[in-house]
Parts: structure tokens; sequence; C-alpha cells
């Protein structure tokens, strides 16, 4: 009897064990999409920017949006969302990129842009081209069709050329805006600059940062540089883990600012790193790097970026920044803190 007694205890305390046990949290579901996108960081506040400017803005940075949203809602690959966005950004004479790039201290533009695919770490990059029209796509092509990560001048536009990327004269890049800038930059170089001026020569860039259907994470950066750059100056945005970087693991990443800074510290791939060392979220280690890091080193600008669940972060440290993302079908465009 006492052995049957004993035999249904233990029965019980098994029983009592199980009901106890509790399932860990399940993660929030992935979002099927999100994108997310800069048009370049700085001083930008209402008062420096008239409402139909701020319009037109908005407009172009919502026109990159349904660009992205579009390719993802139907299926389609981050790789072909970044580009195609950028693209788009590239062709407006709004962003310093593409069409609307600034003017080196010599009256010609250098454009820089880097591309990199999280799921195989694979990135391509182009810097100091003058004759491509788009250059995301010859960074997507450095990164697709050769061996190498980063090309430059020269050779990057023969690659190019050999590889079909639209070639245009470099007229085409000219903007009266953007000129003029470079005329009132040399004017003061001998005294301290101000304003806008001042501003838009270090921190004009775009970029995206897409996760698609199938999980998958690009960045792309690309970048006209900084207005009145001498001596074939490159910034970090064709720089594989300053001004760009990607990784399923943890996130993709954009940079836009002072590009010095965010090559000095590498910037995008610090981002990842204290995600992937140190545990922390995405939020955690954006804040940290571009509102204490960067700032405590004295550098200015800031990040888009997204990780693997879809988190969405957009840290800056200037008065403003260009930005927007798409999740699911809800929205949110923004210029000002």
């Amino acid at each position: 009897m006492k052995m049957l007694y004993g035999l249904l205890f233990l029965i019980g305390m098994g029983c009592t064990n199980t009901k106890v046990e509790q399932k860990t949290e399940e993660e929030p579901a992935r979002p099927k999409y999100a994108i997310v996108i800069h048009g370049g960081a700085g001083t930008i506040t209402r008062a420096n920017l008239s409402s139909e400017k701020e319009k037109e803005y908005i407009d172009a940075l919502n026109t990159a949006l349904d660009i992205g949203e579009k390719i993802l809602k139907e299926g389609g690959a981050a790789i072909d969302a970044v580009q195609m966005v950028i693209n788009s950004m590239e062709d407006s004479p709004l962003f310093n990129a593409g069409k609307g790039a600034v003017f080196t201290h010599d009256g010609t533009n250098e454009m820089d842009a880097s591309i990199m695919d999280g799921a195989t770490q694979n990135a391509g990059a182009v810097g100091g081209v003058t004759i491509i029209k788009n250059p995301i796509n010859a960074a997507r092509a450095v990164m697709e069709k050769s061996d190498h990560v980063f090309m430059v001048r020269e050779g990057a536009e023969e690659f190019a050329k050999l590889n079909g990327v639209e070639i245009v004269d470099p007229s085409y890049f000219f903007t009266e805006s953007r000129f003029e800038s470079l005329q009132r930059i040399i004017n003061d170089e001998k005294t301290e600059l101000s304003g806008n001026d001042a501003d838009e020569k270090k921190h004009g860039t775009v970029g995206c940062v897409a996760l698609d259907i199938n999980g998958n994470i690009v960045a792309g950066t690309s970048t006209g540089g900084m207005t009145n750059k001498r001596y074939g100056r490159i910034g970090d945005s064709p720089i594989i883990g300053a001004g760009t970087f990607a990784d399923n693991a943890t996130c993709g990443v954009s940079s836009t600012g002072h590009g010095e800074y965010f090559i000095r510290y590498t910037v995008a791939r610090d981002i990842a790193a204290m995600m992937e060392y140190g545990n922390k979220s995405l939020n955690e280690a954006s804040e940290y790097i571009i509102n204490k890091k960067l700032v405590e080193k004295g550098g200015t600008g800031g990040i888009i970026a997204l990780d693997r669940k879809g988190n969405i972060a957009m840290p800056f440290n200037t008065e403003g920044m260009y930005r927007g993302w798409a999740k699911d079908g809800k929205r949110e465009v923004l210029i000002y803190k």
C-alpha cells in the first residue's frame, strides 16, 4: 500500500510540474515588408524652408516610398526596391544625389554610392563618378558583376559603360541653386560659413533600407558629396560599414551627415555590432551611436535603419532630416524633429 501511495505521489508531482510549465512568449510577427528612406540631414527648420518647398520635399519622399512599397507589396526583392527608390531621389534636383548633386571647388559634380545585401553580405560601391546618371545602379553592377567591392572615377565609369549603366553628359547634373551655393561658399571661404550653405556643405545624401517578404534586408546610399570639396575627397556614403551596412542577422543602415566622422567611427557597422555583440535593440544601438557617441566626438548627422523584425529607427542630431517609412500599409513622412 505504501508503494502505491508513493507511486501516486510521484505521478501527482509529475502532473503538477507539467501544469506549471509555461511557454516562452513568442516574438511579434515580422511584417510582410518594411522600408525606410532619408534625403539628408542638417539645419532644416520651418524658418528656412518655405511651405511650397516643404511640400515639394514631402511629395518627393512620398513618391519614393510609393515606388519601394509597390515592389515590396507585390513580393519583389528588397534590392530592387532600394535601387528604384534611390533612383527616384537621384532623379530629383531636390536632393544631393544624381541630378541634384552639389558642385566641387572646380565646378564639377562627383558622386558616390554603395549598396549591400544582408543575406550574402555582398556589397558594391563607386566613388568620384561624373557621368553616371544613377550612381546606385553602378554600385549594384559592381556588387553583382565583378569580384570587387569599390571602384572609383574613370575605372568605375568604364565598368559602368561595359555593363549597360546609363551614361550622361556632365551638364545633366547642373542645377542653378547648387551652383549658386558653391559661389557663395567660395566667396566666404575665409570667413565662417553660416546658415544653409554651411550645413549643405556637409549633409546632403539619400538612402534607403528595405526588408522584403523573404526576410532579406538591403541598404543603399547615394550622394553628390560635400559642396566645394577638393582633391578627390570621398565621404562615407560609398564606404561599407560607414555609410552603408546590411546583415540579416542584425539590421540594415544608411547614413547621412558629416562623412569624415561616420568614416572614423564606422557608424553603420557600429550599430549592427552593438546588436550582434551587445544584444542591444535597434533603437538602443542607433540612439547611442548617433546621439551620444557621435555627439561626443563632434560629428553631426543621422541614420535610417531597420532590423530583421521590421523595427525602424531614424535618429539624428541635427535640426532636421528628410525621412519616411512604410510598413504593412502604414506610413509616415517627416522633416523636422
